[in-house]
């Protein structure tokens, strides 16, 4: 009885500590049930607009966080600064901490929180690419960068915002709630005997499939927010990723309409990688803008921005189950 006692004491002291600690900004992230070595994943998506938040889709291996164990990442990363005119590619690699990244920076000539845009990630064992409303904006080929990604990578769209200033710029929180609408994503397999992409699945997040999704309950160093799973949405078609304040969470406005909706990769015949960036351009909107790519680049061996996640252990579950012992034994 007395070491059930000191179990549960130790519990109510670990639920207390995490309160504390707790974060007073709660952001949102989803993360996909598998994973995936190589593909075609194209995201139409509208970002949020604001100094100091990242909307993001990005291939995270599982467990890169951990002691180690060799970081593996590929990243679609929209500033919310500058008008949400400049968004980031970059692969994360690394066993040594701090890891090695591979960032781009991307200017747009318009804001990318005012309409959808369709982003496109192309990973194949021999390459990488950018694409943004059927242009290309950047290619790695045939370096180490790409050949060290050789894991299968599980799939995450996050709402978040870093603690580094000169990353992604000031943070007030008088902007927030802000969102970022994800309209759809479709995935289409690598096939390395034809180097086509084809098959694969497309979900227009008419509702939110739990066999294929989680929701984030963590949060990571430099980061701003801890996910909450009520700030993730879905309304009207389209996924809602909401960055709010503590005790604001949630979504209960209407979503932005994608007009004209696209629907270019609901087909699952093969598709090359030369052809995947027609068909990307034929699905966006007569207004749509090219992104042209900054002359700004760097490779560095810094632990930089990036988007990443980890478990995190329920305490209050814990607590519960540690009283209901108590309960058990003084009844025998």
């Amino acid at each position: 009885m007395r070491r059930l006692l000191c179990v549960f004491i130790a519990i109510t002291f670990g639920l207390v500590a995490h309160l504390v600690n707790a974060k007073p900004y709660k952001g949102a992230e989803i993360y996909s049930s598998d994973s995936y070595l190589y593909g075609r994943y194209e995201i139409r998506m509208r970002v949020a607009k604001a100094s100091g938040v990242l909307s993001t889709f990005f291939t995270y291996k599982n467990g890169s966080e951990v002691g180690n164990t060799f970081w593996e990442e590929i990243d679609i990363e929209v500033f919310g600064k500058n008008n949400a005119t400049e968004w980031q590619s970059n692969i994360i690699l690394g066993s040594s901490r701090p890891t090695i990244h591979t960032e781009q920076v991307h200017s747009a000539p318009s804001s990318l929180a005012d309409a959808y845009h369709t982003y496109v990630l192309e990973w194949t064992p021999d390459y990488v690419a950018w694409f943004v409303d059927g242009v290309e904006a950047r290619r790695i080929t045939g370096t180490s960068t790409v050949t060290s990604l050789t894991n299968p990578q599980s799939l995450r769209f996050n709402i978040w915002s870093s603690e580094s200033v000169p990353w992604v710029g000031a943070w007030d929180d008088a902007v927030l709630p802000v969102y970022q609408f994800v309209n759809y994503i479709d995935y289409k397999a690598y096939n390395a005997t034809t180097k086509t992409f084809e098959g694969g699945w497309r979900d227009d997040f008419n509702n939110f499939d739990s066999a294929r999704w989680g929701k984030a309950n963590w949060t990571f160093d430099s980061n701003r927010v801890d996910f909450a799973p009520e700030n993730v949405v879905i309304k009207d078609g389209i996924l809602v990723l909401a960055l709010t304040k503590e005790n604001a969470t949630g979504f209960g406005g209407t979503p932005p309409a994608d007009a004209p909706a696209s629907s270019s990769s609901a087909s699952s015949v093969a598709v090359s990688s030369s052809a995947a960036s027609s068909i990307a351009a034929s699905s966006v909107a007569a207004s749509s803008t090219a992104i042209a790519t900054s002359s700004t680049a760097t490779s560095k061996a810094t632990s930089g921005g990036g988007s990443s996640g980890g478990g995190t252990f329920n305490l209050l579950g814990l607590l519960i189950l540690g009283g209901l012992l108590l309960v058990r034994r003084g009844n025998k």
